[in-house]
């Protein structure tokens, strides 16, 4: 299954032992094919390998909760402490994108977890930099901002992807999902070169495909069987002077259904 174009390194592996700071968030539609004009409830979940928490709607946390479509934007709403945390009424046939942009979060990690959720998200530079400057036993201070997205197939006309939607560092569909799907990573709007990105089915968690993006960001996935597949990549790069952390990171991930 684990193909790639070019010279992009990939593999196939099991799911082992990632850190409790290595949480994915991603987003879980009631459908992912609704009717045209149908509400569909969203849940926000974080954890590890489709084995996560709903986390119920929290106002202070969201700076944005909204449906792209063509048609426009349209708010995902729900009280505080909803459970899903949302739910949009979808608008005519063709594909639509949920995003869910968190505010940014700081978190201190000991240097062994840190060093490995590194490594378990194909961070190696940023373990370089800190060997280099002799910190690998120093704790990890972090500020993460998350850009979670699921694609919706509304009245099973689903176009043929999707636009960046503005978040620092998202995946982006270049294509309807099919038993293969090209997307392109971007970091502030420019191809994010050498990103590892995952793709897990939730039938089948403990398998993971991974491979890098190419030089224009892009990477195509294999797909293949049917379900809930979920593609997952980290972007860290150093903190500026005067923040208070060592290095800034966005987790984006990204929710479609193969039928």
């Amino acid at each position: 299954m684990c193909k790639a174009a070019g010279a992009v390194a990939c593999l196939v592996s099991l799911l082992v032992g990632a850190p409790a700071a290595a949480h994915d968030l991603w987003l879980e539609p009631s459908t992912f094919h609704p009717a045209p004009h149908s509400l569909v409830s969203v849940s926000v979940l974080v954890g590890q390998g489709f084995a996560g928490d709903t986390v119920p709607r929290d106002p202070e946390r969201i700076e944005q909760f909204v449906l792209a479509a063509s048609g426009g934007v349209a708010p995902v709403v729900g009280l505080p402490g909803a459970d899903p945390a949302g739910t949009v009424r979808v608008g005519e046939r063709g594909g639509a994108t949920l995003l869910y942009r968190g505010a940014p979060q700081s978190i201190t990690l000991d240097a062994a977890k840190f060093e490995s959720y590194l490594r378990e998200e194909g961070l190696e530079h940023v373990v370089q930099a800190r060997a280099a400057s002799g910190k690998s036993s120093v704790p990890g201070r972090e500020r993460y901002g998350r850009c979670a997205k699921a694609l919706l197939d509304v009245g099973g006309m689903s176009g043929p992807g999707s636009q960046a939607l503005g978040c620092p560092f998202e995946i982006v569909p270049l294509q309807a999902a099919g038993s293969t799907v090209p997307v392109q990573l971007l970091w502030k709007g420019a191809p994010a070169k050498g990103v590892l990105v995952h793709a897990r089915r939730k039938e089948a968690p403990g398998r993971v495909w991974s491979a890098r993006t190419d030089a224009r960001g892009r990477v195509t996935v294999p797909l293949g069987a049917s379900g809930f597949w979920l593609l997952t990549a980290v972007h860290m790069a150093p903190a500026p002077k005067g923040a208070d952390a060592d290095w800034i990171s966005e987790w984006a991930s990204l929710g479609l259904a193969v039928p």
